[in-house]
């Protein structure tokens, strides 16, 4: 055996040029026994991903409080459950399909309603993405691979954030490597059974987060399709049975949201017309990709926040997964995963149609290239965040690109044509492989650290040593890779230890203070703030760093609580008005005559104002024309005042809200879900929210609101929050003015509060 021959690994294939063969292991590891150190790897593996999305899970309080408030009610209520309702009420659902929704509220019906009840789940499945990856891999690359995958998804920055957060990214990420599993299953012996189970993971994770399951349909069905060791016909109607599997599992529950009556059901948030397929094929479907989503923040068309792209989503192009607010979620390894997956192909040749190494390069290599393609240009409304599906892919590429250029570094001379007695020689191929494999393995380990330096000098003050060390580690590290071959036995795993603890040290010390530092909000980052992102939590403490960009290019530096007592600029406005929050009503000078504003009835909220003050008529509005985010009452360092995060009420209006609370069907009507979801949240009690998400959906309409008031239904009306951008329903701001206009205001903790069971009759 060669002295360097250090990593655990089975025969490899036999030498010679490429070829065709009709082995389908021809380039993979045979079966056998696995090394004793295999199984203590693994549980290393996993207990190190569950301490990290387990330890201080509960600090980030409701996280996303949109999905809290769900599963909240849905641990209340079965329809709620069904559904997937924001209220135990029943008013409206959450913008998605529900599974996640699922796995949270069974958990809070067994362990009550916290913090960890609620995101164990999400951690769980995290843990479980790890090890059903580290077995996807195992089964044909061998071990090390695998360890190596599942230690890059564990570590990834956005896989930290998204497995201690209870966005439905976490149980997507699983079903889907569920899916990629049981692919790789059906491709060892054209299985049925095993297809058709993809389908169903594939179907479930449209019930997840609808369309984003089915990027993966092509990958999976064309590999199965091309690789899949039995007849053609055979294998198109094993596609076309996993096909059918894919529609039962995804369209049960669409079938019976369409078939009972809308006067039966919730309204579908997200929609405009009420429907589960509406919200399916535009607002969270070809809507993202065109930007064409009616009732969006901020989504298709001029003016969209973040230049190219949809809100806080940066710019469309090829370079969108490296830029200042994706590169550190996911891009470390990025690199390293496009050049590993362009070499494995180079190993692979032309090899038979059912060689495995080329089918799991293909089907990773397809996974990361659909997925990140479709990322990268779509126009619609795009976060960070959404990266974690990528994780999976990057790390199967890296695991498996480097145990395949490992095994290529020993020259291995095959004899060539002619009699027992000739000697061995080599071909051209034979003589170049182990140099270009080594080779390729440094260039990658050096592309690697140099990108970490590149992101990790984004955040020059977080730990600057960190930066140098990496580099250095890494760059000495390729070195010593060169000169594997010519080291003592004993270095050589002292080289790859170096190498992999630089190529890794940057997404783990981003993974360790992502798990550090609580998240909340609907946009969560992982890791440190960064220049040209938001920083951890969305904004860092929920507040965007140095003003964040609107419409017109006004800026939103802050209010007063923030610090920033003479409050945000918003030169796209007409005039370019200032808000200064001053006391008793903010200065408005982009408005008509430029007139303070002291709180008239109607129109949008001015941060900062005591009372919630009402701008009138403001020609052209926010967004769309709706409300000003950051109205007293929002909670501190509440992001953009209840759009993006939840309002926590104070005691007084906590105590006001919960008074009479049994003899309503909801205690309190407020625009937009994440303000409702605070008062929900607060009491645990219904509040409607008006609009869904934005406060731009159709639900209610007024003269539904009006009929629930009239019925005394609804106790109070909650002032502010929400806001219309792209078109959508006006029904909410119609609410807003009608409530101003017929009741008593009453002021509560700098929060407006309208009384709706008095004079409800005359209404």
């Amino acid at each position: 055996m060669d002295r360097t021959d250090t990593l655990p690994t089975t025969p490899a294939e036999p030498e010679g040029p490429p070829r065709t063969t009709t082995r389908p292991e021809e380039h993979s590891p045979p079966a056998g026994r696995a090394p004793a150190w295999t199984r203590p790897a693994l549980v290393v593996l996993l207990l190190g991903a569950g301490l990290l999305y387990l330890w201080g899970l509960g600090a980030s309080g409701w996280a996303n409080s949109f999905y809290a408030a769900a599963v909240q009610a849905g641990s209340v209520s079965g329809k709620a459950f069904f559904y997937g309702s924001s209220d135990a009420a029943n008013s409206i659902t959450v913008d998605k399909t529900p599974a996640s929704l699922w796995l949270m509220a069974l958990s809070v019906r067994v362990f009550g309603l916290n913090s960890w009840a609620m995101l164990v789940p999400q951690a769980l499945c995290g843990v479980a993405s790890v090890g059903v990856l580290y077995a996807s891999v195992k089964r044909w690359y061998g071990p090390v691979a695998a360890l190596i995958a599942g230690a890059v998804l564990a570590l990834t920055p956005v896989a930290t954030l998204m497995f201690r957060f209870n966005n439905p990214d976490a149980l997507l990420v699983l079903l889907l490597v569920g899916g990629a599993y049981a692919t790789v299953r059906a491709l060892e012996t054209a299985s049925t059974r095993w297809i058709v189970l993809a389908g169903v993971l594939v179907g479930f994770g449209f019930l997840t987060k609808m369309l984003q399951a089915f990027l993966l349909v092509p990958v999976f069905a064309g590999v199965y399709l091309l690789a899949a060791p039995t007849g053609l016909w055979r294998r198109v109607r094993q596609l076309l049975l996993a096909g059918l599997a894919v529609v039962v599992s995804a369209g049960w529950w669409v079938a019976v949201v369409e078939l009972v009556p809308a006067s039966a059901r919730p309204y579908i948030g997200g929609s405009q017309g009420n429907s589960i397929l509406e919200l399916t094929l535009g607002y969270n479907g070809l809507g993202r990709i065109t930007g064409d989503e009616v009732g969006s923040v901020g989504g298709g068309g001029a003016g969209r926040m973040g230049g190219g792209g949809g809100p806080f989503s940066g710019q469309t192009g090829l370079l969108r997964m490296f830029d200042g607010e994706v590169g550190g979620q996911i891009s470390w390894l990025l690199p390293a995963a496009l050049i590993l997956l362009v070499a494995g192909l180079l190993v692979a040749g032309r090899a038979a149609r059912t060689d495995r190494t080329r089918a799991g390069l293909l089907l990773w290599g397809g996974w990361l290239l659909v997925t990140g393609l479709i990322f990268s240009f779509m126009s619609g409304i795009f976060h960070a965040y959404y990266t974690v599906a990528l994780a999976p892919a990057v790390g199967a590429l890296v695991g498996i690109g480097v145990t395949l250029l490992w095994r290529q570094r020993r020259p291995r001379p095959a004899p060539v044509a002619g009699t027992p007695d000739e000697p061995v020689v080599m071909s051209r191929w034979q003589r170049w492989r182990p140099l270009a494999a080594t080779a390729t393995l440094a260039a990658t380990l050096a592309v690697t650290v140099w990108w970490a330096w590149v992101l990790l000098g984004r955040s020059p003050d977080w730990y600057p040593w960190l930066r140098t060390a990496v580099l250095v580690a890494g760059l000495l590290g390729a070195a010593l890779i060169l000169l594997a071959a010519r080291l003592p036995r004993w270095l050589v795993p002292v080289v790859l230890g170096v190498g992999a603890a630089a190529a890794l040290a940057g997404p783990a010390a981003y993974a360790a203070q992502t798990a550090a530092t609580p998240h909340t909000g609907s946009i969560p980052s992982a890791g440190p703030a960064v220049a040209g992102g938001f920083g951890r939590g969305g904004f860092p403490g929920g507040r965007p760093p140095g003003g964040m960009a609107f419409p017109g290019g006004g800026q939103f530096p802050g209010d007063g609580r923030n610090g920033n007592q003479n409050g945000g600029q918003f030169p796209g406005f007409p005039g370019g008005g200032q808000l200064p929050g001053a006391p008793g009503g903010a200065q408005l000078p982009g408005a008509p005559g430029g007139a303070q504003v002291p709180g008239a009835p109607g129109g949008a909220q001015v941060p900062g104002a005591p009372g919630g003050a009402q701008v009138p008529g403001f020609p052209g509005g926010f967004p769309g024309g709706g409300q000003l985010p950051g109205a007293g009452g929002g909670r501190e360092g509440g992001g953009m005042g209840g759009l993006l995060d939840a309002r926590e009420p104070s005691a007084a209006l906590r105590e006001l809200l919960e008074r009479d609370s049994d003899d309503y069907t909801w205690v309190a009507a407020t625009i937009g879900s994440n303000n409702a979801s605070g008062y929900q949240l607060a009491t645990g009690d219904p509040v409607m929210p008006i609009g869904g998400f934005n406060g731009s959906d159709p639900s209610p309409t007024l003269a539904q609101f009006q009929r629930h008031v009239a019925e005394h239904k609804i106790h109070y009306f909650v002032g502010g929050g929400g806001f219309r951008a792209n078109g959508g329903s006006s029904a909410a701001q119609e609410i807003s003015t009608w409530v101003a206009e017929t009741f008593t205001a009453q002021t509560v903790d700098g929060v407006t509060v309208y009384d709706l069971s008095t004079g409800a009759d005359a209404s």
